[in-house]
């Protein structure tokens, strides 16, 4: 089995809730274990800024999917989802990024491991940090040194009690 790491998001449909039941997909994918999630955060909107708040999270996975086999298996759920891609940072329903894959390096068309900038995001960090504070992110340093270094301004954990009184969009 190789440890894996994939970022959530979601800011529309009741995004908590989408970010739940992603977790459920996860833990049915074939060949892969979803051993740990981390807390909810809300997050204000990186790029396009003319939308909701997002929620983002970081699942730990055990997979002996490949790389690719398992963003294409990321990419399944997004689509089966509702994702729509109509343009860069739009509002989503549902985004799965593979973040990091256990010793993998790879600079390809379709994927990039470790995530090119997730070394840059307190949304991926944050929740990263959680659950991994040692991870090495490429020559970046370890994800809890990162995250603690990333402004805080625009993020936060979503207490367990609020998940489910969220408000829709």
């Amino acid at each position: 089995m190789t440890r894996a790491f994939v970022a959530l998001g979601s800011n529309l449909e009741c995004p908590a809730r989408q970010i739940r039941a992603a977790f459920a997909a996860l833990a049915l994918l074939p060949d892969t274990t979803l051993t740990r999630t981390s807390s909810l955060f809300r997050t204000t909107p990186v790029g396009y800024l003319d939308q909701p708040d997002f929620i983002n999270a970081v699942a730990e996975l055990d997979t002996m999917l490949a790389p690719v086999d398992l963003l294409h298996a990321l990419l399944a759920i997004e689509a089966d989802f509702g994702r729509v891609r109509s343009f860069r940072n739009a509002p989503r329903i549902l985004d799965l990024d593979l973040l990091w894959y256990q010793d993998a390096m790879l600079d390809g068309p379709d994927l990039t491991l470790p995530h090119p900038r997730m070394h840059e995001r307190a949304f991926v960090l944050y929740p990263l940090a959680e659950l991994a504070p040692d991870l090495p992110i490429g020559a970046h340093g370890r994800a809890g040194d990162l995250a603690a270094r990333c402004a805080a301004e625009g993020i936060g954990r979503l207490p367990s009690e609020d998940e489910d009184n969220e408000s829709p969009e």
